[in-house]
């Protein structure tokens, strides 16, 4: 999307700095995407979009391989806060990447197995005849292993993954593998309100902050958009929200434009930064667990978050920028924020604004089923996401 609206790709070896224009730089599974304009001065403030690229899910184990009984079986590791639940009786595929040994060292190929091979089945209600009174209960070591085929077939896993990256089994050296829901994503419901979809939470926030900055015609400000990865799990790696690549990335920019100290604390201090991850719609079969005085509603337009004990950013200036960026977009807007007698979930949002020193705000598009393996969204939501993102970046 970036390489056709005419961002160039700055390798990590290199140098951001800077001629004016869009830029975009991808370190494994993160990305950061920016535009100089010509007028950008030592003081001209940042407008940053932020948003996480990973998603809870199954991962495979080192050595996978884990047949029983007669079946062939995968190990896998849960990856995040998953609602194990969802991942049963679903047809899986299997993505990721693999290190593959050169002449030189090593390189790196993408795998990805997109047609139904994995499984992982519950057991039957005959077998676990108290399941309706006491409720499913998964052992996460011992319930979760999918299969694949039966013990002594002709492939294995390790074929399939050297099949699909297109290298030697025996070049493999390294792997990073998980499974997907292969089902096509689709609109759902009498009016196609709804996107049935996985990995909404959080490539919904992902695609409409890219879409936005890649129609931005800045002038005032900065605009850029990172991606992180590891949001699911923390935040902390290298390629997480809590690493050193943005500060360095807006010194390196700074510098370029041959910013002081002064210079820069001017900039950050008028800067804005937007956490972009979806929201809880008020869910129509268990609306005691949301806060009486904020329902939310799918294509009601974006969600505006607040937590008091800061697992949210926004405060009372970043709330003002929201709600004037909206009004100048024409979409409506909504506020969160949960129950007072439950904890809500965070974000890359308190994690970058106090790395970056920087006023911040959390915002997201409604949703259900979060952190399933097929969750739902609003149809309308992500392109009132998106003309919003692109009124605040610029």
């Amino acid at each position: 999307m970036l390489l056709d609206a005419n961002f160039t790709e700055i390798d990590t070896n290199q140098s951001v700095a800077l001629e004016s224009g869009p830029r975009f730089v991808v370190r494994d599974g993160s990305l950061v995407a920016w535009i100089v304009p010509e007028s950008a001065s030592p003081t001209t403030p940042f407008r940053i979009a932020g948003a996480h690229t990973d998603s809870p899910n199954l991962r495979l184990k080192p050595e996978p391989n884990a047949d029983a009984v007669g079946y062939r079986r995968l190990g896998v590791e849960v990856y995040g806060g998953v609602l194990l639940n969802s991942w049963l009786d679903r047809d899986l595929g299997l993505s990721g990447r693999v290190a593959v040994r050169t002449a030189t060292g090593t390189a790196t190929a993408l795998v990805f197995v997109d047609r139904p091979v994995f499984r992982i089945p519950q057991l039957a209600i005959h077998l676990d005849r108290d399941i309706s009174e006491r409720g499913l209960s998964l052992n996460k070591q011992q319930h979760l292993s999918p299969i694949y085929g039966l013990s002594g077939g002709e492939l294995d896993v390790w074929d399939l993954i050297a099949e699909s990256a297109e290298v030697s089994r025996d070049d493999i050296v390294g792997a990073e593998l998980m499974l997907h829901d292969t089902m096509q994503s689709q609109l759902l419901g009498a009016d196609h309100d709804f996107i049935s979809a996985p990995r909404l939470d959080n490539q919904l926030s992902c695609h409409a902050a890219i879409t936005a900055l890649a129609g931005t015609t800045p002038s005032e400000t900065i605009p850029m958009v990172t991606l992180f990865d590891h949001e699911e799990v923390g935040s902390v790696s290298a390629t997480g929200a809590a690493t050193s690549q943005m500060p360095r990335l807006l010194d390196e920019i700074s510098s370029a434009l041959g910013a002081t100290d002064a210079d820069r604390r001017i900039a950050r201090e008028n800067s804005l930064f937007i956490s972009a991850d979806n929201a809880h719609a008020t869910h129509p079969n268990y609306p005691e667990r949301h806060d009486p005085g904020h329902q939310i509603s799918m294509n009601a337009g974006p969600v505006l978050k607040h937590n008091a004990n800061q697992r949210y950013t926004t405060d009372a200036v970043s709330a003002g920028l929201f709600h004037l960026a909206a009004e100048h977009a024409g979409v409506s807007t909504q506020a969160f924020v949960s129950r007072s007698d439950m904890p809500c979930g965070s974000t890359i949002g308190p994690t970058v604004s106090a790395l970056l020193g920087m006023r911040a705000l959390d915002v997201g598009c409604a949703q259900l089923a979060m952190h399933s393996c097929r969750e739902v969204a609003g149809s309308n939501d992500p392109w009132d996401m998106t003309l919003l993102l692109a009124e605040l970046l610029h």
